[in-house]
């Protein structure tokens, strides 16, 4: 009788930590901010799969409006994690002289550029306003590139800036005369299924490009380096599991759940990402041609010339993560 109650207990512990994204006591909890997207579609995979559950790891997520309350609160240490367009490290670092650390890659970016279906060319823009997140940082620079290369100086357009994605798409639905924003999937699908349009992608008029990274406080990271290990090997299977095209259903069924998305939307938000040329970097690494792209339009837009890549990354807790699988 005592041997049958003592396997029943086992089988019962053992069912619980098998759940999926059963969490535990002594699970280490980690707030992760994030801007909506597609490009959280790992960490969604990772949290639904139990690959951060299997390694104690308790993680909330949280999506930010703008680039100011997610720099701001992973400076004041509301959040602990960032995933969000390189260029938003390098401006706390440059700007506000906050001590941050790049340790992964995510994505290109995804980004078109989204415009009112009466523009016919980008020379169209001049003397029109276009939106952004904030006017100095990150996709608003792939935006005055895309510009500078069809003939657009600062100064020929108006800039407006509304916050994260989902504002800018709110934004020129309701305003038209709001012409134009980077925007990336599931945004861009959907602004192109309400009349707007695409120019064209961020990729095929810069090149290497890296978008998305994650990045943290250095003090944070050296403190909690088996921690941060831990969430950059979940969050690597994450992406694998992504971009494995068997799980495309389940994934696809993530983002209507998470991201609140059309079956229709999910579907084409899913081939967008995992397109092998354009998708998620491959083990989340991290593109260095892309991020001294980065930082190349930085210094084109902000003065000065481009800074090293050295001073913002640190590949440590990558490569241990790497390691360990």
């Amino acid at each position: 009788m005592m041997k049958r109650l003592l396997a029943a207990v086992v089988t019962a512990a053992f069912a619980l930590t098998a759940i999926p994204g059963t969490t535990r006591a002594e699970d280490t909890k980690l707030v992760v901010i994030v801007f909506p997207g597609v490009p959280n579609l790992p960490i969604f995979a990772a949290q639904a799969k139990g690959f951060f559950a299997k390694r104690g790891l308790d993680i909330d997520v949280r999506f930010t409006p703008n680039s100011e309350e997610l720099r701001n609160g992973l400076a004041e240490g509301r959040y602990q994690i960032a995933h969000a367009a390189i260029d938003n490290a390098f401006a706390m670092k440059d700007k506000a002289n906050v001590d941050v650390a790049v340790v992964s890659g995510g994505d290109n970016s995804f980004n078109h550029l989204i415009v009112q279906p009466e523009i016919m060319s980008l020379a169209d823009i001049k003397g029109k306003t276009v939106v952004v997140d904030a006017v100095n940082t990150a996709y608003a620079f792939q935006l005055y590139e895309m510009l500078r290369q069809n003939g657009l100086k600062q100064g020929d357009y108006q800039v407006h800036p509304v916050g994260g994605t989902t504002l800018r798409l709110e934004t020129m639905i309701k305003d038209k005369a709001m012409v134009a924003a980077m925007m990336n999937p599931p945004f861009s699908i959907r602004a192109q299924k309400a009349g707007l349009k695409s120019m064209g992608t961020a990729a095929a008029a810069l090149g290497a490009y890296q978008g998305t990274s994650a990045f943290v406080l250095r003090k944070w990271g050296q403190a909690n380096a088996d921690a941060l290990v831990r969430y950059l090997q979940a969050y690597i299977e994450g992406v694998r599991w992504t971009l494995n095209i068997a799980n495309k259903p389940e994934a696809v069924a993530l983002m209507i759940e998470r991201l609140k998305l059309s079956d229709d939307v999910a579907a084409q938000a899913y081939d967008v990402a995992t397109n092998p040329k354009a998708g998620f970097d491959r083990d989340a690494a991290l593109n260095l041609e892309g991020v001294k792209n980065v930082l190349r339009l930085r210094a084109q837009f902000e003065g000065g010339k481009p800074a090293a890549p050295d001073m913002y990354i640190e590949l440590s807790y990558y490569q241990k993560a790497m390691a360990g699988l």
